[in-house]
């Protein structure tokens, strides 16, 4: 029975990664599975030391996909309104493409939404359409970026509970 459980968590480890699409707290969520299976399974062998590295590296994707977006939108001209526009347009365009493809359509969401968000912010605030266009670029790229490192580092964390959960 107990191996029953180990699959499952870590199955829901994994499946909570692909919420990092949709600019959601992927990581944080498999950390929860392995603090639960870590407070609640008999015999749980998992170190408080491991959770620990494992909020560490929560803390890490935050922090990156922040500074992704940041780096990327400065790096094309972005305003600090421009690349809040672009990670409001990434939610709701995720959030509006998540049905397409069985929740693939929503990375393709959340990229066309950063760029449109990003795009139409920039417009707004009287920028040249060309500058606008390359700051949004900026911001879509970040965005990509960010979501890309953050689901990776989200990887190393199963991969880091994985062979105390499966013992």
């Amino acid at each position: 029975m107990i191996t029953v459980f180990a699959i499952l968590c870590i199955f829901l480890m994994v499946t909570a990664l692909f919420l990092n699409i949709f600019s959601l707290p992927a990581n944080w969520i498999a950390l929860g599975f392995a603090v639960i299976w870590a407070l609640f399974m008999p015999d749980s062998t998992m170190p408080f030391t491991i959770l620990g590295l494992m909020t560490g590296l929560a803390v890490v994707g935050e922090v990156m996909e922040m500074l992704m977006v940041q780096i990327w939108g400065k790096k094309y001209g972005s305003t600090s309104l421009g690349i809040v526009g672009g990670i409001i347009g990434a939610l709701i365009g995720a959030i509006i493409c998540a049905p397409i493809l069985f929740g693939i359509g929503a990375l393709f969401g959340a990229l066309v939404g950063a760029f449109l968000g990003s795009l139409a912010v920039e417009l707004l605030r009287g920028r040249r359409h060309q500058e606008a266009l390359r700051a949004a670029w900026g911001t879509m790229l970040g965005r990509f970026g960010g979501t890309m490192v953050k689901t990776a580092i989200g990887c190393s964390m199963v991969a880091v509970a994985a062979p105390y959960i499966w013992v």
